[in-house]
């Protein structure tokens, strides 16, 4: 008798440094793993860039590995990955140019030239929600090919973004996504909900595949498939999906990692100048509603900080790995230190010399992280009153920095919120209605309740 096979869905987790390929079933628990890692190669001007081919064979690779599977009977194919990355497509779809890295050096005089014809920089990043970050801003990756290369730039075909690419390969279909074109790329104006005027000024309309939602599939390009292949999405707003889909009453959802970021779907007012001033951004969802997103370095600052309080009071920084949080010694260092949150370096600006021990020492950074997370997660608050904080990622994990962030939303439900693969499993949920005859569960995310001490 043949072995009833397992639906499930193939997703894609492309990030800078690991690349995974999970498989889902119909209740969304992870019954297949791969993760590879590739050497980085250069551009042309010497620069570190993600080694495109190598990306392209892997998805092929996995795709053949998982196919060769009785086990399995894959449905549905969908992919996450970072943004601010263009691939340059020629006539024939294959690319044209290296994939540019979104850290590479910007030319300040083309930046400049770009403002300079639509109201100043101020004026021109309030419209499209996206700060002055260089080569971040993926519509200048394309601003620079046409005015550096002008000869190459008529060669595209299609400018596309990475996540698209992705699926590209898989389905011969090539579109953009509304949460890759959200992400500060400096392209979508978000008072017109439209393109940005300079996008058909400079004559880039035509390169840009057409727009549909995140939910989007398309049949698979192989003679034979019967899977569907969804559009693609930026990590980031994937990992958004789990919660817009389980709670319907105003969250904020932050997300901890290197960078904390503020994301509240429920809040689409318009940018000041201020709120721009202080890395607030505007996100898409895969439905394209406007996100409002305040970012924080919290994760790179921790990191940096606890290495300098182990150096200086000798301990290993496994110490404060599992600390719990100390009522006594954060009461005693508020009568010493005022924390306003008002720069996130302001601990690196205390003198270690006036902290009892490592213990002290280490709340304090806490409190003050935690302060300036506070003021950022107030930027994006909003009118409308938010019930409830989810914290994702390393500082859920953080008993200090959970407990002060009750403590400083005492009108708040804070909760640390667990859910293993977030990013893959909201590129799975987009498309649930076009491969699981199942309900959506409503157990897949853990939470925590902090309460207010």
């Amino acid at each position: 008798m043949e072995k009833k096979r397992i639906p499930v869905i193939a997703i894609f987790d492309v990030g800078k440094t690991n690349k995974k390929l999970f498989l889902f079933n119909e209740r969304y628990q992870l019954v297949f793993e791969r993760s590879a890692r590739f050497l980085e190669t250069t551009d042309e001007d010497g620069d570190p860039c993600e080694n495109l081919e190598s990306l392209r064979l892997s998805v092929f690779d996995s795709l053949h590995e998982v196919f060769r599977r009785d086990e399995f009977d894959i449905k549905a194919i969908n992919f996450a990955s970072y943004g601010a990355s263009v691939v340059y497509l020629d006539e024939h779809g294959r690319p044209l140019t290296p994939l540019y890295n979104y850290l590479k050096a910007y030319p300040s005089a083309l930046e400049e030239q770009l403002y300079a014809q639509y109201d100043g920089p101020a004026a021109f990043a309030l419209t499209t929600a996206s700060p002055r970050l260089g080569s971040l801003n993926l519509g200048l990756q394309l601003y620079r090919l046409q005015q550096e290369r002008p000869d190459l730039f008529d060669k595209v075909k299609y400018a596309v973004h990475l996540p698209q690419y992705l699926s590209f390969l898989v389905s011969g279909q090539l579109y953009t996504d509304m949460t890759s074109l959200g992400c500060h790329t400096a392209l979508w104006d978000f008072v017109h909900k439209d393109y940005h005027r300079w996008v058909s000024d400079a004559g880039m309309l035509d390169k840009l595949p057409p727009l549909v939602s995140g939910e989007q599939v398309f049949s698979g390009a192989f003679p034979g498939a019967t899977y569907k292949v969804g559009v693609g999405l930026h990590d980031s707003s994937s990992a958004l999906i789990p919660y817009l889909l389980n709670f319907k009453d105003p969250f904020i959802l932050i997300s901890t990692g290197t960078w904390c970021i503020s994301l509240n779907p429920f809040n689409d007012t318009p940018l000041t100048e201020e709120e721009l001033r202080k890395d607030c951004l505007f996100y898409l969802t895969y439905s394209g509603t406007p996100v409002k997103a305040s970012r924080l370095f919290a994760g790179q600052e921790h990191e940096i900080q606890v290495k300098r309080i182990a150096d200086y009071f000798e301990v290993t920084t496994a110490l404060f790995r599992n600390m719990r949080v100390d009522w006594e010694i954060v009461d005693r260092l508020r009568q010493q230190f005022h924390f306003d949150g008002a720069t996130l370096a302001a601990f690196g600006e205390r003198n270690l010399g006036d902290f009892s021990d490592a213990t002290a020492a280490y709340h304090a950074l806490m409190m003050d992280l935690v302060a300036s997370q506070v003021a950022a997660t107030q930027l994006v608050m909003g009118k409308q009153h938010v019930g409830r904080i989810f914290v994702d990622g390393g500082f859920s994990k953080n008993d200090i920095y959970m407990n002060l962030l009750a403590n400083s939303f005492p009108n708040i439900e804070v909760y640390a919120a667990s859910m293993a693969q977030a990013t893959a499993i909201g590129a799975a949920l987009v498309i649930h209605a076009h491969w699981n005859t199942l309900d959506i569960p409503h157990d897949l995310i853990e939470l925590r309740y902090y309460r207010h001490p």
